[in-house]
């Protein structure tokens, strides 16, 4: 190691890459990167390290797996299309909503030149991303019958509250609401995911999505479990419009309630739309409550409704 050329330690690698530095210990660990050592045998990162490690940063970014990162770089590109086509379907969703935000604001512009105002709760409205569908329906018990509305579905819906709170009686009622809509109980943990794993021995398609997911899981900091697993599948199964999850932190330690948290938000806008209910993982983000960027939080903790958010609901125990 030459000491004139500059090397970095991992926490200042991760940091110049935008990864943890976890990551760049699973790249080790999977024959990718092979960091130097200093005198005292702590890792190193010198210039070729960290052009090694940023191909492949890079290459994970267009959704290849660590094996498709591996192929690639020792050019063998096999895998490397499909993963191409769902990065280029992604990019192609959000062109779609850029251009449906432009048209908006087109809109909105004409309806100022007319004279027309907005208040701020209606321009967020008006610009937030939206899927189409609204649902409107009677709350079940413990609510008495109050009517709950949610004028636009996005692609994460959190439902959250304290265990009693009724989020999975309001689960169960979306599920039966929404068109074409799965719920996924606690019934998918039974015999240790049992029903899930034959679903993967039997679905090669499904066992790549659910492998894929399981590497991005690992890297951010999940211990891979039956529990997991279950939840994987359900998530990445065809057939459905809408998955409704009951209590998506079962069997999950906290550092993988947080990967899953990150790895929900990084699906792409094209995605079907997901209502994950949860106890334990109380806080998906800033702003508890309110909406942020694509997300929704359905809270059981409520005071009131507010007529401004009508996603909203009172729980009445």
């Amino acid at each position: 190691m030459s000491p004139s050329v500059p090397f970095l330690n991992p926490a200042a690698a991760a940091q110049r890459l935008g990864v943890s530095a976890k990551a760049l210990r699973l790249y080790e660990q999977h024959g990718l990167i092979n960091p130097g050592r200093t005198a005292a045998g702590w890792r190193a990162y010198g210039p070729d390290e960290m052009a090694r490690a940023a191909e492949i940063v890079a290459l994970r970014v267009l959704g290849l797996s660590l094996s498709q990162v591996s192929r690639v770089l020792a050019e063998d590109p096999r895998g490397l299309e499909p993963a191409l086509a769902a990065h280029q379907a992604i990019l192609e969703g959000r062109v779609r909503e850029l251009a449906g935000t432009i048209e908006k604001l087109r809109d909105i512009r004409a309806a100022l030149a007319l004279g027309n105002s907005l208040t701020a709760g209606e321009l967020l409205r008006l610009l937030g991303p939206a899927t189409g569908v609204g649902i409107a329906f009677d709350l079940p018990w413990p609510w008495g019958g109050e009517r709950f509305e949610l004028s636009d579905v996005r692609p994460l819906n959190y439902i959250i509250g304290p265990l009693g709170s009724g989020k999975t009686r309001l689960a169960r009622r979306l599920a039966e609401t929404l068109p074409d809509a799965v719920f996924l109980g606690l019934d998918r943990l039974e015999h240790g995911g049992a029903a899930a794993r034959a679903q993967l021995d039997v679905d090669p398609v499904l066992k790549s999505r659910v492998d894929q997911s399981l590497t991005w899981l690992v890297e951010d900091g999940a211990a891979v479990s039956d529990a997991l697993v279950a939840l994987l599948v359900g998530l990445e199964s065809d057939g459905a419009a809408f998955v409704v999850v009951d209590m998506v932190e079962q069997g999950l330690d906290q550092a993988t309630q947080q990967a899953l948290i990150a790895h929900l938000r990084r699906r792409g806008l094209g995605a079907r739309p997901l209502f994950p209910a949860h106890a334990l993982m109380r806080d998906p983000g800033p702003g508890r409550g309110r909406r942020r960027g694509g997300d929704h939080s359905l809270s059981g903790q409520s005071q009131s409704p507010d007529p401004r958010r009508p996603i909203s609901w009172r729980a009445r125990l």
